[in-house]
C-alpha cells in the first residue's frame, strides 16, 4: 500500500496505548515505530472542528501559557500546525513526520535509546519529550534554538533527520489547496514559508500538556493520592538526594544546563558548542520530569534505561569527574531511598489523553 494508500484510513490515538521496552533490534523496532506514525497517524475527519473536546488542545480555548507575540495561538493556527506535526509530508522522503519520533502513544518520545533519521540513520541523541514545551525555552539538548519556532524547523532540514529541502517543501504546501486554504486562515497576512510553517508547528506544540497526577492531587491534601513511599520520595528528592537543585518549579526543571558526569560527555561538548564557557563542556539541558516514568530511556544519550538506573548515577556522584557540576556528589542513598525516589517519580505521571489526527489536505 502507498502513502496514499495509508492515508484513506482513520485511527484515534490513546497515549499509552503502545508497547514500551520490547528487547528486538533496535532497527526494527524504528522501522516498526516510523511505519507505525503513517498506519496510526492517518487522517480521520474531524467534521471541520478546529477543536474538539478528546483533544488535548481544548486546553487552548483560554491560552493561559506563555507565547511570543507575533504568533499569538488561535484556533485555526493550532489546526494547521497539528496537520503539519503528523503528516509526513514535511520530510523529505514524504515517510517521517514530527510524530514519528515524537508519537503520542510514547508520552510523546520515540521509545528508543537515540532517535532514528533519515534512510534509518542511527542518530546521537535520545528524544526528549515535547510535553509542556510552552514553559520551556533554549530547546534540543544543547540549547541551540532559542524557542518552539526555531526548534520546530530544525529537524525538518536536518539531512540527517527528515532532510527537507524548505524550499521544496513550501512549493509543494502552495500546490495543494487544502492547505493554502488553511494557512490562509491561520495567518491572513503572510504567504507560506518557513517562517509560518514553524510558527503553526510552534502553535499546536504549546497545546501538548502533562495531566494532573497523583502527586498534584496529593500538593492539593488529598492525602491518599501517592502512597507513604512516594511521600518520603518527595522529601528525598528536595532533601539528601538534592534532586531539586536543578530540577524545581512546576515542571521540575530550571531549564539550565549542567554537566552531570556521564561517560563521554565532556567528549560530546553540549553546551559547550553554543555557549563556550568551562562549566558547559558536557552539559546538556535539565529535562522536567512530568510523565518521567513513561519517557524513558533517559539522558540525552539514551544510556539509562530505567529510573532505578538513573538514581544509581547520581547516588554515586556520576562517572566522568572532569568538569562535574558541582552539584553533583555522591549521594550514599539506602535502598529504601532509592525506592522511595522511584516511587516519587512515578507520581509524577497524569492521565493519558486521546488525540484526534486531522485529515491531511491533498
Amino acid at each position: 500500500m502507498d502513502r496514499r494508500g495509508l492515508l484513506k484510513y482513520s485511527k484515534k490515538i490513546k497515549s499509552g496505548n503502545f508497547i514500551k521496552g520490547v528487547n528486538l533490534n533496535r532497527i526494527f523496532i524504528a522501522s516498526f515505530l516510523i511505519l507505525n506514525s503513517l498506519l496510526t497517524l492517518s487522517c480521520k475527519d474531524e467534521k471541520k472542528e478546529v477543536v474538539r473536546k478528546d483533544d488535548q488542545t481544548k486546553r487552548l480555548e483560554i491560552a493561559s501559557y506563555p507565547f511570543p507575540p507575533d504568533n499569538v495561538p488561535t484556533p485555526e493556527r493550532i489546526l494547521l500546525g497539528k496537520t503539519l506535526f503528523f503528516d509526513p509530508i514535511v520530510s523529505g522522503s514524504n515517510w517521517i513526520s514530527c510524530a514519528s519520533c515524537h508519537n503520542p502513544g510514547l508520552a510523546w518520545t520515540d521509545g528508543l535509546k537515540t532517535a532514528v533519521g533519515h534512510n534509518m540513520k542511527i542518530l546521537g541523541k535520545n528524544t526528549p519529550t515535547i510535553l509542556n514545551g510552552a514553559y520551556g525555552n533554549k530547546m534540543f539538548w544543547d540549547g541551540r534554538a532559542d524557542n518552539l519556532e526555531e526548534q520546530a524547523l530544525g529537524p525538518i532540514t536536518s539531512p540527517d533527520e527528515m532532510n527537507q529541502n524548505m524550499e521544496e517543501l513550501i512549493l509543494e504546501l502552495k500546490n495543494i489547496p487544502g492547505y493554502k486554504n488553511l494557512f490562509s486562515k491561520a495567518y491572513p497576512s503572510e504567504e507560506i514559508s518557513a517562517a509560518t510553517i514553524g510558527k503553526a508547528i510552534a502553535s499546536f506544540e504549546r497545546t501538548i500538556f502533562s495531566t494532573e497526577s497523583a502527586f498534584d492531587r496529593w500538593k492539593k491534601g488529598d492525602k491518599a493520592a501517592i502512597s507513604e513511599s512516594a511521600q518520603r520520595g518527595f522529601t528525598v528528592f528536595n532533601g539528601k538526594a538534592n534532586c531539586s537543585s536543578c530540577h524545581q518549579g512546576e515542571q521540575f526543571s530550571d531549564n539550565g544546563f549542567h554537566n552531570i558526569g556521564l561517560k563521554n560527555a565532556v567528549k560530546e561538548v553540549g553546551r559547550f558548542k553554543i555557549v563556550p564557557v568551562k562549566s558547559m563542556k558536557g552539559a546538556f539541558k535539565t529535562p522536567g520530569l512530568r510523565d518521567v516514568a513513561l519517557t524513558g530511556p533517559y539522558m540525552h544519550d539514551g544510556s539509562y534505561t530505567t529510573l532505578e538506573e538513573v538514581i544509581e548515577h547520581y547516588d554515586r556522584g556520576g562517572d566522568e569527574k572532569n568538569n562535574l557540576d558541582p552539584n553533583m556528589l555522591a549521594l550514599k542513598l539506602t535502598d529504601q531511598e532509592k525506592t522511595d525516589l522511584v516511587e516519587f517519580m512515578k507520581s509524577l505521571s497524569g492521565k493519558r489523553v486521546s488525540i484526534t489526527i486531522p485529515e491531511f489536505p491533498r
